[in-house]
């Protein structure tokens, strides 16, 4: 099996009218990207941001107002859904109750009419590669939430779709299910080579599954890039807040350096001066702008060392390392402490000074007002 294909959006427009006021609500507002076959790319984002609607879109449960939706060469704009070689995998799993897991992940090949003799065959392969092979003849009643997730999986992938289309699936499992989850989900869409568009609010699954990661905001595209794109590199406050745990340190930009004089931004922050080597394209000189660090690039130091002074409210032991939220005026700081054996560890209540590794930094616009 491997008839995967790309998805191409151009221009994508979808308006409702709001039931109680009768205005015309834009709900995804000139969307475009690209998939190439095989890639995994997941839309993230908060509720509301238009990533479900676009994905109802892409499976023709819901048609756009305007644009254009392309998989492989075929536009597929108006196309049924059942006409568009796509399966959906749904959050609330869809089995029929009334049938048991062989006959639900064989319900899509009957309709297809394929020999029985043939369909056994490729369900017992599909149950095995799932991890279900035993359980054929149960019904989902007896099944465990991840259990039904699998069998929900085998059922969209056994039809052999050129796309597959997954709806915050993992969002009724529990954390320990939904980390087996996505390592499963990941190693069939490999293994298949299939083309996967995958829907959720979860930064952890994005940044775990994806090949790429389409970040959407009131509607639009915020940013489009792989997971350590996003995380190290994104393109504005609200990415930089939704992908992970993120300060913001106020600053000055001094100068900005191209290539043939070594690249980087020099800024001033409180009276110092740093070089860091990503910042936003539109800074120029004197601009007032913001030091995005990250909790890794964070350490703690003796009170008036570093940039930020402030107190340390609450330490969280993981093994591997600590995890010290430190309250500042700037607001309360996550810093990672890795190998902290290795390291002083400050107690809750003491006075501490934060500092960043400018090389693991970025100069964002302080658009937070307009977040």
């Amino acid at each position: 099996m491997n008839k995967s294909k790309s998805v191409t959006l151009e221009n994508i427009v979808k308006i409702f009218k709001d039931p109680q006021s009768g205005q015309d609500v834009k709900a995804v507002d000139n969307v475009s990207f690209r998939l190439e076959p095989g890639e995994l790319v997941t839309l993230l984002g908060p509720s509301g941001c238009g990533k479900t609607t676009v994905l109802r879109m892409l499976s023709g449960f819901e048609q756009p107002t305007s644009g254009r939706i392309m998989i492989g060469d075929n536009d597929v704009t108006f196309t049924p859904p059942n006409k568009r070689d796509t399966a959906m995998v749904f959050q609330s799993y869809g089995l029929f109750p009334h049938m048991n897991v062989f006959d639900n992940v064989a319900y899509g090949l009957r309709l297809r009419k394929m020999p029985e003799s043939d369909i056994a065959l490729k369900v017992s392969k599909f149950l095995d590669m799932v991890g279900l092979g035993q359980m054929a003849k149960r019904p989902p009643s007896r099944l465990s939430g991840g259990q039904q997730q699998r069998v929900a999986l085998a059922r969209s992938l056994i039809v052999e779709p050129s796309v597959l289309l997954l709806d915050e699936p993992l969002s009724n499992l529990d954390a320990l299910l939904r980390e087996q989850m996505r390592v499963e989900i990941r190693r069939l869409q490999k293994s298949l080579g299939i083309t996967a568009v995958y829907v959720t609010h979860d930064r952890i699954e994005a940044m775990s599954l994806s090949d790429k990661i389409i970040v959407m905001k009131g509607g639009h595209i915020a940013q489009i890039g792989t997971p350590s794109d996003i995380y190290r590199d994104p393109a504005n406050t609200f990415v930089a807040g939704f992908v992970g745990k993120v300060a913001f340190f106020p600053c000055v930009v001094k100068n900005i350096a191209q290539a043939s004089q070594g690249s980087g931004c020099e800024v001033e922050v409180k009276g110092r001066i740093f070089r860091a080597p990503r910042w936003a394209k539109d800074l120029k000189p004197d601009d007032k702008a913001l030091v995005m660090a990250r909790p890794e690039s964070l350490s703690i130091g003796e009170a008036g060392t570093g940039v930020e002074d402030g107190i340390v409210t609450t330490n969280i032991y993981l093994g591997n390392s600590v995890e010290s939220w430190v309250h500042t005026d700037l607001g309360d700081v996550l810093v990672q402490i890795d190998n902290p054996d290795e390291k002083k560890i400050f107690a809750e209540g003491e006075s501490v000074s934060l500092s960043f590794n400018p090389n693991l930094t970025k100069i964002l616009i302080d658009d937070r007002e307009a977040v």
